[in-house]
């Protein structure tokens, strides 16, 4: 939905105008126990759509409009790539890179969810490996700061991220904020307390309500965040649906947090300098997502996002390439499994 994608774009501050949606009282209500279904697609449809965020091919618990009512559900990437990162630990050989079946709980797909044909082994290994990669290295990064004391972690569009859930030892050392949509949130919020998680003190969930024009950053404060102290900040598979104007908003708030914070985001290289034999999937990706009305609006070459990052202020700026992911956690396995070179690369901050 049109709402949604602007939903997204306000939450990363984008300076947009009203949606359609906007005024009609749309209220969301939880329903028990949720089951994901999805409609049959083609396998060139599914890698079309493998990077549509806002899409409307959740069928089940998706768009379920009645009286003004608006079933709350996950996103459909967001459930996607919880079931790519459990198939990494059913279908790929130990050690593995990311151990999460828990996303795989909250989503509890049909029975058949690893047929589906975005589900391939093979098919969709690239990308699966890139999921898995951007979520260690963001994961080992909040460990390395926890153990110099940082205390506060933010999720932008956090999704069905279970870092709090499968990582407490280190989580439950911080107050963990994940930002997102009060709709996907309240419908998480539930499945974890139906599979016994809980939601601890120290998980703090920061509902944005975009309609409403809340602001992700005085959200925040309402939740207990204090800007004074530093801070990680992440933001994974979301600057190529937002002008560079709104990246460069986000990136300016980020750059006033205390000293030493950390914001570590993904990118997107322009397709041309994608792998040869990764482009054509990339570009078919870049078509679905156009054509379901969420385009790639944003493409970066790592001098030109190191430069968008200084001019917003923070101190010192790295690119940490897609080929340095694979070579950190990809290096020794003998299966082929690796993350595509030149493709979602990582913006490295610290003020």
């Amino acid at each position: 939905m049109r709402a949604e994608l602007e939903g997204r774009a306000l939450l990363f501050g984008a300076t947009r105008g009203r949606t359609e949606e906007q005024g009609l009282g749309i209220r969301l209500r939880c329903p028990p126990s949720p089951r994901i279904t999805y409609s049959k697609t083609s396998a060139n449809d599914s890698i079309s759509n493998a990077f549509v965020p806002f899409s409307s091919r959740v069928v089940a618990m998706g768009e379920n409009i009645m009286s003004n009512q608006q079933t709350v559900a996950p996103e459909s990437t967001a459930v996607r790539v919880a079931l790519w990162r459990a198939m990494h630990v059913r279908v790929d050989p130990p050690p593995h890179v990311l151990e999460d079946e828990v996303g795989l709980r909250l989503a509890a797909p049909d029975e058949g969810w690893q047929r589906r044909p975005d589900m391939d082994p093979q098919g969709t290994s690239t990308f699966r490996a890139a999921i898995i990669a951007r979520a260690r290295f963001v994961e080992d990064l909040v460990g390395e700061q926890a153990g110099q004391g940082i205390r506060q972690y933010v999720l932008l569009g956090a999704g069905l991220d279970t870092f709090a859930q499968r990582r407490p030892e280190i989580a439950s050392r911080l107050l963990v904020f994940e930002v997102d949509q009060p709709g996907p949130q309240a419908w998480k919020q539930q499945r974890l307390v139906e599979l016994g998680f809980g939601i601890p003190e120290w998980l703090r969930f920061v509902p944005v309500d975009f309609e409403a024009g809340d602001s992700w950053w005085q959200q925040l404060a309402v939740s207990g965040f204090d800007a004074t102290q530093p801070t990680v900040v992440a933001s994974t598979g979301v600057s190529m649906y937002l002008t560079k104007d709104a990246i460069l908003a986000t990136m300016r708030q980020v750059a006033l947090l205390a000293p030493g914070s950390t914001f570590a985001m993904t990118f997107l290289l322009p397709l041309e300098l994608a792998e040869p034999e990764v482009r054509p999937w990339l570009q078919r990706a870049e078509q679905g997502a156009r054509a379901s009305g969420t385009p790639f609006i944003s493409f970066f070459t790592p001098s030109e996002m190191l430069a968008l990052a200084r001019e917003a202020g923070f101190r010192d700026v790295q690119h940490v390439s897609a080929a340095s992911l694979g070579q950190r956690y990809f290096a020794d396995r003998t299966d082929g499994l690796r993350p595509p070179i030149n493709s979602e690369e990582f913006l490295l901050a610290t003020t």
